[in-house]
């Protein structure tokens, strides 16, 4: 399989056919990219594992640092309908992701990028890949290299901001679970934000138990955070591990 590198060519003219609201909106290529940088991930479908787990939720936790690199906006496209990428977006919660409904494929037939997937039952599919585009061209890519299955090697959140400013240094990874209602999970989140910590919000009732809270961390209250790998503990904990750091 042969994918072709679009590197200094145009994006393809296409119109995307988007549900906003209770209203049907056309949006061109041309309103998406003239006169913009944008970084665009192109993955096999919305609600699938890898880019569920992966691909969407890191390009959403980092697009706070593509913005001050001067980033306009980030794209995910995928050969989904726009219903099936507005619920997606929804559930996680990617309120930093433009999702783009290539239903028909159009676009990524134009970028050399449509699979046949049929053995799993999508039919025609992208390829994994991501690029980034200057006023309608793409200035780089990176393509997934040509081995079975789905690969996930290099078109990532981290591979692009690497790209775009050499001397980037990923952020620590920051876990907070909390409990609808709690003020003192409030305080934290503020904190965390305060310092520009991007953080994966674990909710007690929906996305865990307390059971999962004191298996680890050995505590049954919240919040509890997590940075880098560490347990830092409640609100007065978090406070008072910034005033260490400085």
């Amino acid at each position: 399989m042969q994918l072709p590198n679009h590197e200094g060519r145009k994006v393809p003219a296409v119109v995307f056919h988007t549900r906003s609201g209770d209203a049907w909106v056309d949006v061109s290529t041309d309103e998406l990219f003239a006169g913009k940088r944008v970084v665009v991930f192109s993955l096999p479908g919305a609600f699938t594992p890898t880019c569920s787990s992966s691909h969407l939720p890191r390009y959403n936790e980092l697009a706070p640092v593509f913005k001050k690199l001067g980033i306009d906006s980030i794209l995910c496209v995928s050969v989904n309908d726009t219903f099936v990428m507005n619920a997606w977006k929804d559930d996680q919660e990617a309120e930093n992701i433009g999702v783009i409904p290539d239903g028909n494929g159009e676009f990524t037939a134009g970028m050399g990028m449509l699979v046949d997937k049929n053995d799993l039952g999508f039919g025609k599919r992208s390829w994994r890949y991501s690029m980034l585009v200057e006023d309608g061209t793409v200035k780089k890519m990176f393509i997934e290299p040509d081995k079975p299955g789905d690969p996930f090697e290099v078109s990532d959140a981290d591979t692009m901001l690497k790209y775009l400013d050499p001397n980037y240094q990923q952020p620590p990874s920051v876990a907070i679970f909390t409990k609808p209602g709690c003020p003192f999970c409030a305080k934290a989140k503020a904190l965390l934000k305060e310092k520009g910590l991007s953080y994966e919000e674990i909710v007690l009732g929906r996305d865990a138990s307390t059971v999962a809270v004191r298996a680890i961390s050995g505590r049954t209250t919240v919040p509890q955070v997590y940075i880098g790998g560490r347990h830092i503990g409640g609100s007065d904990d978090l406070e008072a591990y910034f005033k260490v750091q400085g």
